[in-house]
């Protein structure tokens, strides 16, 4: 089964926040490295750094995908058959929606250097999550390939 507007993000981090991590990960291992003697101070550096690097990949590791009639949103999925009403959700309404009007039961993907979100109500009755809270750096797009998908699974 086909999506007629098929969406796929990751949601990986911008370059500008892998510059500090690196560069302190790099002071730490500097800091580490004066106070070691002989052989052992390139150890830090060799530790450091690669799991820096890897710690940031595995951040940005999260994936946001409409096709073949799911949601998948990292390992989690629904059928689009399920999704009922789409909102997209500015970052100001994300922080209350995480916040004091948070739904205890709600899926919620939030990355903090992604600011729009879009909210999915799950219909499901044997489901106690009432929504999916989805960070996306292109709400709108999402929406319109939630939608699409949901009301092109709806007919068949």
């Amino acid at each position: 089964m086909s999506t007629p507007n098929p969406y796929r993000e990751r949601l990986g981090l911008s370059w500008w926040l892998w510059l500090p991590a690196v560069a302190l990960a790099a002071a730490l291992a500097a800091e580490v490295k004066l106070g070691a003697p002989g052989a052992a101070t390139w150890v830090a550096y060799l530790v450091l750094l690669p799991l820096t690097v890897v710690g940031l990949w595995r951040l940005g590791r999260i994936r946001i995908e409409v096709s073949n009639g799911e949601l998948r949103v990292d390992d989690a999925h629904i059928p689009l058959r399920y999704v009922g009403e789409v909102t997209t959700i500015t970052a100001d309404e994300k922080r209350d929606l995480l916040g004091p009007y948070a739904e205890p039961e709600a899926f919620v993907i939030q990355r903090p250097w992604v600011g729009p979100a879009v909210r999915v109500e799950i219909r499901d009755e044997a489901d106690p999550t009432p929504y999916w809270l989805i960070s996306t750096r292109h709400p709108e797009q999402l929406a319109a390939a939630l939608r699409d998908a949901a009301q092109a699974s709806m007919t068949r």
